[in-house]
This record gives structure tokens, sequence and C-alpha cells, in this order.
């Protein structure tokens, strides 16, 4: 049997001509016409002002660290449920995770833990450094009180947007409230580069001084000077052409993934002890990733035994992220909370949700999935 994926790339066609434009214009770099051309596209799609394309979602979350002033021994508040590339660059500028469990409504940071921390901090006179939400497989954590929390004592919040790009939030993209705003377009992603990523954000001066430690940091200078500590993080010209084909078809991907969603719900929906993750009612889930919870009592099985019989049939399947407070990287660091995320790993499990799936496949997957009960 051909074997379904979790989330695997899809080309719309278009992303072609701009390779091509690149390799007859000779511009294989890191910088060109088709990376200002998607800086541009892409900030207008969110709805920023401005925007850095770089290496990788990483390679973004880092400079946004460095551009709020984040630095050896702060604290940075971030949700625990997460993949650990949300994380790791707080490690790189020496600062401290502080993990914050989730809400059940979006299973994002809990708003109310994160008002209790950011209270008792200030109350301790250790005011966090910066505030990490992450848009968890598609959908908006909960962002007014997040905003209005770390406003009263300002703090710059960084989003971590990268599973989240055509999500909406009363309206407006996530990633586009903060300081600053991280998306990814690595292979898995709702579209990609290949390898890639954006930094975004409405304060221009914030942006510029991004490409500038992205190219090394060097200054303005006929000889190469560097006066501060630089990255070699920008997109390259060629991956930035992949990019603008693939932003021209977003929407066609999201509508994609939320069809693969409603397939599930119609075909396992019933079944006892299974349940999806919510839709919150403060925005749109593109169901990057369609994500379920199996009740071992009630559907007779765990999560773990099914993401066998799924793997048994050739098809991919993932357990939802390992909270970042049960890792052993992260052990000692301190945790508000936690049960919610703990829980939400026990039980969840991703299933396929590419947006080129067909129907065969689906039916392939549901039918697995059902096959357990019987």
């Amino acid at each position: 049997m051909t074997r379904i994926y979790l989330s695997s790339p899809h080309m719309s066609g278009l992303e072609q001509q701009y390779v091509q434009d690149a390799f007859d214009t000779n511009w294989i770099a890191p910088l060109g016409p088709h990376v200002d051309a998607f800086e541009r596209e892409f900030a207008e799609r969110v709805g920023a002002k401005y925007a850095a394309a770089l290496s990788s979602g990483s390679a973004a979350l880092h400079l946004a660290l460095i551009l709020a002033g984040v630095g050896p021994g702060d604290e940075v508040l971030v949700s625990s449920l997460t993949f650990s590339a949300s994380v790791n660059p707080i490690a790189y500028v020496g600062a401290k995770p502080v993990f914050i469990d989730s809400e059940r409504a979006s299973w994002n940071m809990d708003p109310d833990l994160l008002v209790e921390t950011v209270e008792r901090k200030v109350r301790q006179g250790k005011r966090p450094a910066a505030v990490l939400p992450v848009h968890l497989y598609g959908q908006s954590a909960d962002l007014d009180p997040i905003l209005e929390i770390c406003n009263r004592y300002a703090i710059p919040v960084i989003e971590d947007a990268a599973e989240a790009l055509g999500a909406t939030y009363k309206g407006r993209a996530p990633g586009t409230f903060g300081q600053t705003g991280v998306f990814s377009f690595n292979g898995n992603k709702i579209i990609t580069t290949s390898g890639g990523g954006m930094l975004v954000s409405d304060d221009a001066e914030l942006i510029t001084h991004a490409r500038k430690l992205a190219t090394q940091s060097r200054d303005p200078a006929p000889h190469y000077q560097h006066s501060e500590i630089g990255y070699n993080y920008r997109l390259s010209n060629v991956l930035a052409g992949i990019g603008r084909g693939q932003l021209q078809v977003l929407e066609d991907r999201v509508q994609a993934r939320r069809r693969n969603f409603a397939y599930y719900q119609q075909t396992i929906g019933d079944l006892p002890g299974i349940a999806f993750m919510p839709e919150a009612p403060w925005g749109r889930h593109t169901r990057w990733l369609s994500v379920i919870t199996v009740d071992p009592v009630e559907f007779g099985s765990d999560r773990e035994r099914l993401r066998l019989a799924l793997e048994a049939e050739n098809i991919e399947a993932r357990p939802v992220w390992k909270p970042m407070h049960l890792q052993p990287v992260f052990s000692g660091c301190e945790t508000v909370g936690g049960g919610v995320a703990a829980e939400f790993f026990a039980r969840g499990l991703c299933l396929p949700s590419g947006s080129n799936l067909g129907e065969a496949d689906l039916e392939r997957v549901a039918e697995a999935v059902r096959s357990l009960r019987r």
C-alpha cells in the first residue's frame, strides 16, 4: 500500500515559474528580487507592515528574542504544549523558559495562568523579559487577555505562528498582534519553501535590524565591518520563489485541510471515546493538522495502540507534542500547571492532514480507525 503521510508538501505548479526566473537571472543567492517580493506579498497577506524572510522559523524566533532584548538570566513565559523549536531559541540567548499550561478551548497558552504568573513575577521583582504564546496546530491562542497583561507591564509579546498561517483571531491573522510574529515554511507546513521562515512586525526599525542581524550584521561600509554579532539567516532567492507560488494558493490549502477535518468528523466522530481538538469561538482554525483525542476506556484502545494500528496500514500518525515541561532537556525549568498539556499528550493523535490527500486516502485512514473498534 502507498504510504499516507501526516503532512507532505503540496506544490501548485506556480512555483516553477519563479524558480526558473531565479535561474534565468542567476539570482542564486540569499538575497534577490524574489526575497523582496515574497516579503512584501507575505506582509500584505497577513496584514503586517513589514516582513523579513529568513532561513527558518527557528531563526526568526532567535532574532525576535534578540530584538526584544532578551538575554542571559532572563525569564520567558512560553507555552508548554509545543514543539521544541519554540523553546530552543530561548536557550540560545541564555534565558530561562517558564512553561505555562494549556486551556481547553484552543489547547493554547492558558491566559488565566499567564496573568497569575506575570503578576506573581512582578511582585517578586522578576518581571518576565518576554511572553511567547504558540498558536498550535493551526489555531490562535486567546490573545486579548495575553496582550492586556503584557501591555500593563510593558512585556514584549513574541507570537509563534509557525503552525497557524491562514488562521484568524477576531478577523486578524495571529502573528500580527505582538511586537513580532514568527512563521515557518518547513516542508510539513500549510505552505512550504522546503525550509524557511518569516519574521513580521509593524515596527520598521525592528525588521531593518533583523535583516542586518540575519546577514552577519555587516555595517554599511565598502569593507567588511561588524559592530555586533550576526547570523547567516537570510532566505535564498530560489526558495523565496517557491514561497511566492505557494502563497498564491494558501486559501485553497486551508480549505482542503478543513475538508479533511470535516471528513474525519463525519466518518469517525460517532465512535465512543473519540473527540476532536475544538475550534475556539474567536477565530478560524486552519486544521493544519487534524487532531483527535482517544479515551482508552470508552474507545477500547489507547492512543499508542491506535497509532500502531495505523502504521501497520502504512499510515503515518503522530502523538500530540510532548509538553516541554516533560522533556528531559528542560527538566528543572519552572512550570505553571502542566496537567492539561500532559493529558492532551497522553490522549492526542494527529491524523494525516495534507492538502493533497484524496478521498481514497481519507477512507483508508477512517477505516483503519474504525477497524480497531470491531
